[in-house]
């Protein structure tokens, strides 16, 4: 598979979300199986696993350990943290002290001594992100991280940030149906040499074209409580999957490709993070990295794209607050 640099980490061009192995998207899989998709993954030249120390909370890290071991050398992990943990509810925390304590249970529940790529899953308003870089910079000097981002943070953010520790990454939502981060972020990061690690490229699987206002959301599956997921909702925005489905029928593919496609060929400096829990996405995915599009083709698609109002927000109102806008 084809390269793309994330700063100056250099990263597949398609990466692999892990949090839906077994956290938010329905009753957990049989863990067997669920290994065995990663290791596909690996096989197919995807370097880059994302997780989080919340995603469980703890119990996705296990999984994504448990499945890299042996193959740490072709792989690069990616975490997050940034919260104090009580149970199943956190609260934003990124004092030096509660960083340390996450990245040292994050290397441990990973199986590896060192983390590619570190990031502050939510921003921390209590802590300057100045204090937070300078934690960074002291977990790089000691070996137990190599690269360090931010998740879901402000441009402002970013720049005061990156001039403490310079970032490799900012990993945030973005698709053909969010692109909010075209506006204010993709600028400050061509600026500054800073990688977009999208994550929810197919729109939390709805860009697919599998799902539909019939759908029902399980226990274990964070869809029901989004906005963007109730029924009417899901019925309005079916004009985007329509679209997906026209261009997939032109370039003989499927919406979930053209999705993907799309993304990557907006910018160079961007690395989308789909997951899965079949092992035939693997391939459907990879194969997206084939697909190119003519500037002609992109600037029809994108203001095509303009044109189509997306119905509901991504995040209930509680959590937008956590999102850095």
């Amino acid at each position: 598979m084809k390269k793309r640099l994330l700063g100056n980490l250099e990263t597949s061009l398609l990466g692999f979300g892990c949090m839906g192995l077994n956290y938010h998207r329905g009753p957990a899989k049989d863990r067997n199986e669920m290994i065995q998709v990663v290791h596909s993954a690996i096989d197919a030249g995807i370097t880059m696993y994302d997780t989080a120390e919340v995603y469980g909370p703890y119990t996705n890290e296990e999984l994504v350990g448990e499945a890299l071991a042996g193959h740490r050398s072709r792989v690069q992990i990616a975490t997050k943290g940034g919260f104090k943990i009580s149970g199943l509810t956190n609260e934003l925390d990124s004092r030096p002290e509660s960083i340390i304590r996450s990245v040292e249970g994050s290397l441990k529940r990973l199986r590896t001594d060192y983390i590619d790529l570190y990031y502050i899953h939510r921003v921390d308003p209590k802590v300057p992100i100045e204090d937070v870089a300078l934690t960074m910079q002291h977990l790089k000097k000691d070996g137990k991280i190599i690269h360090w981002g931010l998740s879901e943070a402000s441009a402002e953010t970013i720049r005061r940030a990156h001039s403490v520790e310079p970032l490799a990454a900012v990993e945030s939502e973005y698709s053909i149906w969010w692109r909010d981060v075209e506006r204010n972020i993709f600028p400050v990061l061509e600026e500054l040499g800073i990688g977009l690690v999208a994550y929810s490229p197919l729109g939390r699987g709805f860009l697919t074209g599998k799902i539909d206002k019939n759908t029902s959301f399980t226990e274990n599956d964070n869809r029901g409580e989004l906005p963007r997921f109730t029924k009417d909702a899901m019925e309005a925005n079916q004009v985007i999957i329509d679209f997906l489905n026209k261009l997939a029928m032109r370039k003989n593919v499927t919406p979930a490709q053209i999705a993907l496609a799309w993304i990557l060929s907006q910018k160079s400096f961007v690395v989308p993070i789909p997951g899965t829990t079949n092992v035939s996405r693997i391939s459907e995915n990879v194969a997206s990295t084939n697909i190119v599009f003519t500037e002609q083709e992109l600037q029809e698609i994108n203001e095509e794209i303009s044109k189509i109002q997306i119905v509901g927000d991504r995040y209930p109102e509680a959590e937008k607050k956590r999102t850095g806008k």
